[in-house]
Protein backbone atom coordinates (compact mmCIF):
# COMPACT_ATOMS: atom_id res chain seq x y z
CA UNK A 1 0.00 0.00 0.00
CA UNK A 2 1.59 3.25 -1.08
CA UNK A 3 1.51 6.37 1.05
CA UNK A 4 2.72 9.83 0.13
CA UNK A 5 4.82 10.19 3.25
CA UNK A 6 6.75 13.10 1.79
CA UNK A 7 3.70 15.19 2.65
CA UNK A 8 4.97 15.34 6.23
CA UNK A 9 7.95 17.40 5.09
CA UNK A 10 5.89 19.82 3.01
CA UNK A 11 4.56 23.10 4.38
CA UNK A 12 1.10 22.70 5.88
CA UNK A 13 -1.16 24.69 3.59
CA UNK A 14 -4.29 23.34 5.26
CA UNK A 15 -5.42 21.90 8.57
CA UNK A 16 -4.17 18.37 7.99
CA UNK A 17 -1.72 16.27 6.05
CA UNK A 18 -2.77 13.90 3.29
CA UNK A 19 -0.95 10.57 3.34
CA UNK A 20 -2.13 8.52 0.41
CA UNK A 21 -5.75 7.71 1.19
CA UNK A 22 -5.38 8.80 4.79
CA UNK A 23 -6.08 12.27 6.12
CA UNK A 24 -4.51 12.78 9.51
CA UNK A 25 -6.82 15.62 10.44
CA UNK A 26 -6.33 18.96 12.15
CA UNK A 27 -4.39 17.54 15.11
CA UNK A 28 -1.50 16.26 12.97
CA UNK A 29 1.98 17.08 14.25
CA UNK A 30 4.98 16.85 12.00
CA UNK A 31 7.56 16.50 14.81
CA UNK A 32 7.83 13.11 16.54
CA UNK A 33 5.44 12.42 19.38
CA UNK A 34 6.76 13.10 22.88
CA UNK A 35 10.12 14.34 21.56
CA UNK A 36 10.74 11.10 19.71
CA UNK A 37 9.99 8.69 22.54
CA UNK A 38 10.26 5.06 21.48
CA UNK A 39 6.80 3.49 21.19
CA UNK A 40 6.59 -0.14 22.22
CA UNK A 41 3.01 -0.75 21.17
CA UNK A 42 0.84 -3.72 22.07
CA UNK A 43 -2.30 -3.93 19.89
CA UNK A 44 -4.68 -5.81 22.20
CA UNK A 45 -8.02 -7.31 21.29
CA UNK A 46 -9.62 -9.87 19.02
CA UNK A 47 -9.96 -10.35 15.25
CA UNK A 48 -10.06 -6.63 14.39
CA UNK A 49 -6.72 -6.22 16.16
CA UNK A 50 -5.42 -9.30 14.34
CA UNK A 51 -6.43 -7.73 11.00
CA UNK A 52 -9.16 -10.08 9.80
CA UNK A 53 -10.67 -9.18 6.41
CA UNK A 54 -7.88 -6.76 5.47
CA UNK A 55 -6.25 -7.56 2.15
CA UNK A 56 -2.76 -7.84 3.64
CA UNK A 57 -3.65 -9.11 7.11
CA UNK A 58 -2.22 -5.98 8.71
CA UNK A 59 -5.52 -4.35 9.64
CA UNK A 60 -4.88 -0.93 11.15
CA UNK A 61 -1.42 -1.88 12.41
CA UNK A 62 0.58 -1.44 9.22
CA UNK A 63 -0.85 1.98 8.43
CA UNK A 64 -0.40 3.20 12.00
CA UNK A 65 3.20 2.01 12.18
CA UNK A 66 3.99 3.71 8.87
CA UNK A 67 2.58 7.03 10.10
CA UNK A 68 4.46 6.90 13.39
CA UNK A 69 7.82 5.97 11.92
CA UNK A 70 7.35 8.66 9.27
CA UNK A 71 7.09 11.39 11.90
CA UNK A 72 10.23 10.04 13.57
CA UNK A 73 9.20 7.77 16.45
CA UNK A 74 10.96 4.41 16.82
CA UNK A 75 8.20 1.79 16.89
CA UNK A 76 8.17 -1.81 18.01
CA UNK A 77 4.85 -3.62 17.84
CA UNK A 78 4.81 -6.41 20.43
CA UNK A 79 2.68 -9.42 21.30
CA UNK A 80 2.60 -13.19 21.06
CA UNK A 81 0.60 -13.26 17.82
CA UNK A 82 2.04 -12.66 14.34
CA UNK A 83 -0.17 -11.78 11.40
CA UNK A 84 0.06 -9.75 8.22
CA UNK A 85 2.59 -8.90 5.56
CA UNK A 86 4.01 -5.88 7.40
CA UNK A 87 7.41 -5.64 8.99
CA UNK A 88 7.03 -6.01 12.75
CA UNK A 89 3.65 -7.80 12.62
CA UNK A 90 3.53 -8.76 16.33
CA UNK A 91 0.23 -8.20 18.08
CA UNK A 92 -2.04 -9.55 20.82
CA UNK A 93 -5.16 -10.03 18.72
CA UNK A 94 -7.15 -13.22 19.23
CA UNK A 95 -10.01 -13.86 16.77
CA UNK A 96 -13.26 -14.82 18.48
CA UNK A 97 -12.14 -13.84 21.98
CA UNK A 98 -14.35 -11.99 24.45
CA UNK A 99 -13.01 -9.45 26.94
CA UNK A 100 -12.35 -12.03 29.67
CA UNK A 101 -10.25 -14.12 27.28
CA UNK A 102 -8.37 -11.07 26.01
CA UNK A 103 -7.68 -10.19 29.64
CA UNK A 104 -6.14 -13.64 30.22
CA UNK A 105 -3.85 -13.23 27.20
CA UNK A 106 -2.85 -9.73 28.29
CA UNK A 107 -2.08 -11.02 31.76
CA UNK A 108 0.48 -13.38 30.23
CA UNK A 109 1.93 -11.05 27.57
CA UNK A 110 2.08 -7.56 29.03
CA UNK A 111 4.67 -8.46 31.72
CA UNK A 112 6.83 -10.05 29.02
CA UNK A 113 7.09 -6.99 26.78
CA UNK A 114 6.23 -4.09 29.12
CA UNK A 115 4.65 -1.94 26.38
CA UNK A 116 4.47 1.79 26.96
CA UNK A 117 1.43 2.01 24.66
CA UNK A 118 -1.48 -0.44 24.70
CA UNK A 119 -4.20 -0.11 22.07
CA UNK A 120 -7.35 -1.78 23.41
CA UNK A 121 -10.20 -2.71 21.09
CA UNK A 122 -12.19 -5.54 22.67
CA UNK A 123 -15.82 -6.41 23.27
CA UNK A 124 -17.25 -6.91 19.79
CA UNK A 125 -17.42 -10.67 20.35
CA UNK A 126 -19.16 -10.10 23.67
CA UNK A 127 -21.81 -8.17 21.75
CA UNK A 128 -22.12 -10.85 19.09
CA UNK A 129 -22.48 -13.56 21.77
CA UNK A 130 -24.62 -11.39 24.08
CA UNK A 131 -22.15 -12.12 26.86
CA UNK A 132 -22.73 -10.15 30.08
CA UNK A 133 -23.33 -6.91 28.21
CA UNK A 134 -24.52 -5.14 31.36
CA UNK A 135 -21.15 -5.94 32.96
CA UNK A 136 -18.97 -5.08 29.97
CA UNK A 137 -17.79 -1.86 31.57
CA UNK A 138 -16.91 -3.56 34.86
CA UNK A 139 -14.99 -6.28 33.06
CA UNK A 140 -13.11 -3.75 30.93
CA UNK A 141 -12.33 -1.61 33.98
CA UNK A 142 -10.85 -4.62 35.79
CA UNK A 143 -8.64 -5.43 32.83
CA UNK A 144 -7.39 -1.88 32.34
CA UNK A 145 -6.61 -1.35 36.01
CA UNK A 146 -4.53 -4.53 35.97
CA UNK A 147 -2.71 -3.51 32.78
CA UNK A 148 -1.44 -0.39 34.55
CA UNK A 149 -0.05 -2.65 37.27
CA UNK A 150 1.56 -5.05 34.80
CA UNK A 151 3.24 -2.24 32.85
CA UNK A 152 3.44 0.87 35.03
CA UNK A 153 4.80 3.07 32.21
CA UNK A 154 1.96 2.24 29.86
CA UNK A 155 -0.43 4.72 28.33
CA UNK A 156 -3.65 2.99 27.31
CA UNK A 157 -5.79 4.02 24.38
CA UNK A 158 -9.25 2.58 24.91
CA UNK A 159 -11.32 2.30 21.75
CA UNK A 160 -15.06 2.33 21.52
CA UNK A 161 -16.39 -0.55 19.43
CA UNK A 162 -16.85 0.07 15.71
CA UNK A 163 -20.23 -0.16 14.01
CA UNK A 164 -21.78 -3.54 13.36
CA UNK A 165 -24.03 -4.19 10.37
CA UNK A 166 -26.23 -6.58 12.35
CA UNK A 167 -28.86 -4.37 14.00
CA UNK A 168 -29.21 -6.58 17.09
CA UNK A 169 -25.47 -6.62 17.68
CA UNK A 170 -25.23 -2.90 16.93
CA UNK A 171 -27.68 -2.13 19.74
CA UNK A 172 -25.41 -3.99 22.13
CA UNK A 173 -22.38 -2.16 20.71
CA UNK A 174 -23.99 1.18 21.52
CA UNK A 175 -24.70 0.04 25.07
CA UNK A 176 -21.14 -1.19 25.59
CA UNK A 177 -19.70 2.02 24.16
CA UNK A 178 -21.63 4.02 26.75
CA UNK A 179 -20.13 1.82 29.44
CA UNK A 180 -16.62 2.25 28.02
CA UNK A 181 -16.95 6.05 28.04
CA UNK A 182 -17.83 5.84 31.73
CA UNK A 183 -14.82 3.58 32.33
CA UNK A 184 -12.55 6.09 30.60
CA UNK A 185 -13.92 8.97 32.67
CA UNK A 186 -13.38 7.01 35.91
CA UNK A 187 -9.78 6.14 35.05
CA UNK A 188 -8.88 9.64 33.90
CA UNK A 189 -10.39 11.05 37.09
CA UNK A 190 -8.01 8.77 39.02
CA UNK A 191 -5.05 10.17 37.07
CA UNK A 192 -4.46 7.13 34.90
CA UNK A 193 -2.65 7.63 31.59
CA UNK A 194 -5.61 6.87 29.34
CA UNK A 195 -7.10 8.31 26.15
CA UNK A 196 -10.54 7.34 24.89
CA UNK A 197 -10.65 6.90 21.09
CA UNK A 198 -14.10 7.06 19.51
CA UNK A 199 -14.12 4.55 16.65
CA UNK A 200 -17.91 4.65 16.33
CA UNK A 201 -18.27 8.29 15.34
CA UNK A 202 -18.25 9.98 11.93
CA UNK A 203 -14.49 9.58 11.53
CA UNK A 204 -14.56 5.84 12.21
CA UNK A 205 -15.48 3.05 9.79
CA UNK A 206 -18.91 3.53 8.20
CA UNK A 207 -21.19 0.92 6.63
CA UNK A 208 -19.42 1.26 3.27
CA UNK A 209 -16.10 0.63 5.04
CA UNK A 210 -17.10 -2.82 6.32
CA UNK A 211 -16.00 -6.08 4.73
CA UNK A 212 -18.68 -8.04 6.59
CA UNK A 213 -20.96 -7.41 9.56
CA UNK A 214 -18.05 -7.09 11.98
CA UNK A 215 -14.72 -6.37 10.26
CA UNK A 216 -13.58 -3.29 8.34
CA UNK A 217 -12.24 -3.40 4.80
CA UNK A 218 -8.92 -1.75 4.03
CA UNK A 219 -10.44 1.73 3.99
CA UNK A 220 -12.12 1.11 7.32
CA UNK A 221 -8.85 -0.05 8.85
CA UNK A 222 -7.14 3.08 7.51
CA UNK A 223 -9.72 5.17 9.33
CA UNK A 224 -9.01 3.23 12.52
CA UNK A 225 -5.27 3.84 12.10
CA UNK A 226 -5.86 7.57 11.72
CA UNK A 227 -7.96 7.66 14.89
CA UNK A 228 -5.36 5.69 16.85
CA UNK A 229 -2.74 8.17 15.64
CA UNK A 230 -4.86 11.14 16.68
CA UNK A 231 -5.28 9.50 20.09
CA UNK A 232 -1.51 9.23 20.41
CA UNK A 233 -1.19 12.89 19.43
CA UNK A 234 -3.57 13.73 22.26
CA UNK A 235 -1.54 11.57 24.65
CA UNK A 236 1.65 13.30 23.56
CA UNK A 237 0.18 16.78 24.00
CA UNK A 238 -1.03 15.83 27.47
CA UNK A 239 2.42 14.56 28.47
CA UNK A 240 1.18 11.01 28.96
CA UNK A 241 3.77 9.14 26.90
CA UNK A 242 6.71 7.77 28.88
CA UNK A 243 9.73 5.89 27.56
CA UNK A 244 9.33 2.10 27.76
CA UNK A 245 10.92 0.09 30.52
CA UNK A 246 14.07 -1.77 29.48
CA UNK A 247 13.45 -5.44 28.75
CA UNK A 248 16.35 -7.64 27.66
CA UNK A 249 15.97 -8.73 24.03
CA UNK A 250 13.18 -6.26 23.22
CA UNK A 251 14.43 -3.51 20.88
CA UNK A 252 12.93 -0.08 20.51
CA UNK A 253 12.62 -0.28 16.74
CA UNK A 254 10.86 -3.20 15.06
CA UNK A 255 12.80 -6.35 14.37
CA UNK A 256 12.61 -9.39 16.57
CA UNK A 257 10.67 -8.60 19.71
CA UNK A 258 11.08 -11.84 21.67
CA UNK A 259 12.74 -11.34 25.06
CA UNK A 260 15.95 -13.25 25.72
Amino acid sequence: MAFLLAAFAAPLAHSGVATGNIHLGPRVVVPPLANGTALRIMPLGASITWGQASSDGNGYRGVLRTILTSVGNPVNMVGSQHHGSMVDNDNEGWPGYVVDQVYAKANASVPTWKPNVILVNAGTNDCAQNKKIDLAGDRMLAMLEHLFVLSPRATILLSSLIINKNSTVEARVLSVNDEYRTVAEKLKAKGRRLVFVDMHGPDGPQLADMSDNTHPNDKGYEKMATLWYNGLVDASKAGLLEAPEHVDGVPDDGGASSPA
